[in-house]
């Protein structure tokens, strides 16, 4: 059961954090987004948000999510908060949002081992076609809402 987290973490974290966005990046970077969430702390967690919005109608965002290195047997809340893409000051917005299954918020909840997986989504189908954000990530503890993973600022398209 470990390395069924652990392994995809460490292979996710190894591949991406050495990517960049050109030409021979597999992913177009507007719609898909490999999120590397760090926290600032010595000797703290990471974590992986697989990012991917279905190209159908319903506009389904997949957030796939791994969180490694953190409090054994705890709970944890993936959020983000969203600027306009013509807002210059880029993901200065501090409107979280916590994301889950659809509208219903739903945990990360650690192992023994402080390693944790969820698979989250989130419907957008309400949102234009074109739309563009700034756009960034945390994980918060559950129990204190204290944010203890933090992502950079990501630009993002709806398709």
């Amino acid at each position: 059961m470990k390395l069924k987290i652990i392994l995809p973490i460490a292979l996710f974290m190894i591949a991406f954090s050495s990517c960049k966005k050109d030409d021979s990046y597999p992913l177009n970077p507007l719609y898909d987004l490999d999120v590397t969430l760090k926290s600032e702390g010595k000797d703290a967690g990471a974590g992986f948000i697989k990012f991917r919005q279905d190209p159908d109608t319903a506009r389904v965002i997949s957030l796939e999510t791994w969180v490694t290195k953190l409090q054994p047997n705890h709970t944890y809340q993936l959020q983000r908060a969203v600027n306009p893409i013509a807002d210059v000051t880029g993901c200065s917005s501090t409107a979280w949002l916590t994301l889950g299954e659809g509208l219903q918020p739903k945990s990360i909840v650690t192992n023994a081992h402080g390693d944790g997986y969820a698979k989250l989504w989130r419907d957008i189908t309400g949102i234009a076609r074109g739309t563009a954000f700034h756009i960034r990530f945390q994980i918060i503890d559950a129990a204190t809402l204290s944010p203890v993973l933090t992502s950079d600022c990501f630009d993002y398209t709806v398709r």
